[in-house]
């Protein structure tokens, strides 16, 4: 435990070194100036010593001690360093001064030795607790990260060939989200994919998300059909739910099964924003929900519905995030969604979906994970 003690004057180095000594404290620096503190911490780490508290004098040639303390705020490595102002001025707006400054206390001149060291232990409780939730935040931080990866690498990877695409765009809102997206080729012509959007934001909805991303693994591995697929997906989160009666959890989702042979898509949107096909280059049909959402009920009645093209279908799915993002522009999201998705995107590598959708500044803007999953086949 070190302390940098600094004051211009000589006679209070000398009491407040002894104090210090007697006290126990045997590790610390007495330095005479502001210009001699910084020059200490300017010195190549580590330091000849860590330094836990400031002892600063107010009243100091060149630079006073109030002035020091604001420049140490502004160095993030040293502005969690309490500093005691040490003063025998009596003008308790200079005290105030000096407190906002970022002191965390102070004590008067002539020294009483019980005062100045309470002051000092009580200073560097406050700094261990404050150093221990730096250190927790940064375990949290790293954990979030990894947790961060393991979920990312569990979204698709794009397909992108001459006759069928689905790429899509994925925004969380902090971290983690509770959005999701995965699709697999089933044969030579299906293919099954997944938009949801998990209850909830951050560690709890993701933790979430990647259970049921394992048993949509599974499920589809068993039978691609949507109507099993969903009622499997409830299954699974029903069970959940009984063995966490704190919080039931719940996703909208749609899941659907596209076969380029027989120009069909098969879905199921339980309780999702509707997504749009945009047909031949002709029409716009809406993928309405037709199911409530996975994991109200154990018991859920669940019918795919089925759409034909004769060339070409274009998918356009978002989860509410994207839609209350585009709220914030335009009149009335759902029409914007249905009149952008009326026309053939010529989507490219370098371009992501919610681009057609939203601009840059409007993405960084939104409150709410997003994510945009577009579908095309011809």
């Amino acid at each position: 435990m070190g302390i940098l003690i600094v004051d211009d004057n000589q006679s209070n180095l000398f009491v407040i070194e002894n104090i210090l000594k007697r006290a126990g404290y045997n590790d610390y620096l007495s330095l005479t100036s502001a210009k001699e503190l910084f020059a200490y911490f300017q010195k190549k780490s580590p330091l000849p010593m860590q330094v836990d508290i400031i002892l600063l004098d107010i009243m100091m040639p060149e630079m006073d001690g109030i002035e020091a303390c604001r420049r140490l705020q502004q160095i993030p490595h040293l502005k969690d360093i309490p500093v005691i102002f040490v003063t025998a001025l009596e003008d308790s707006n200079k005290v105030v001064e000096a407190l906002d400054a970022g002191g965390s206390d102070y004590v008067m001149k002539p020294i009483n030795k019980t005062e100045l060291l309470a002051r000092i232990r009580v200073a560097l409780r406050l700094k261990y607790e404050k150093d221990w939730h730096i250190e927790q935040d940064e375990k949290i931080r790293n954990e979030l990260d990894l947790s961060m990866q393991v979920q990312t690498s569990l979204l698709s990877e794009p397909i992108i060939n001459e006759n069928i695409l689905l790429k899509a765009s994925y925004l969380p809102a902090y971290k983690l989200a509770g959005d999701m997206y995965y699709w697999q080729k089933i044969d030579e012509y299906r293919y099954a994919a997944i938009q949801l959007d998990m209850m909830g934001h951050g560690i709890s909805a993701s933790l979430v998300c990647m259970f049921i991303s394992s048993v949509l693994r599974d499920a589809i591995t068993k039978a691609s059909d949507p109507e099993y697929v969903m009622k499997e997906l409830n299954r699974w989160m029903n069970s959940l739910n009984h063995r966490n009666q704190q919080i039931p959890y719940y996703f909208t989702g749609i899941y659907l099964i596209l076969n380029t042979k027989n120009k069909t898509l098969e879905y199921v949107n339980a309780g999702h924003p509707t997504g749009f096909a945009f047909i031949d280059n002709k029409e716009v049909a809406e993928l309405a929900s037709n199911t409530c959402a996975i994991g109200f009920f154990e018991d859920i009645q669940i019918k795919k519905a089925i759409i034909t093209y004769s060339k070409s279908i274009q998918l356009l799915l978002c989860t509410d995030g994207v839609e209350e993002a585009i709220e914030k522009y335009e009149p009335n999201g759902f029409n914007y969604l249905k009149k952008t998705a009326s026309y053939f995107w010529n989507e490219s590598l370098d371009k992501q979906p919610i681009d057609y959708l939203l601009s840059k500044k409007q993405q960084a803007n939104a409150d709410d994970d997003m994510c945009v999953v577009l579908i095309q086949a011809n």
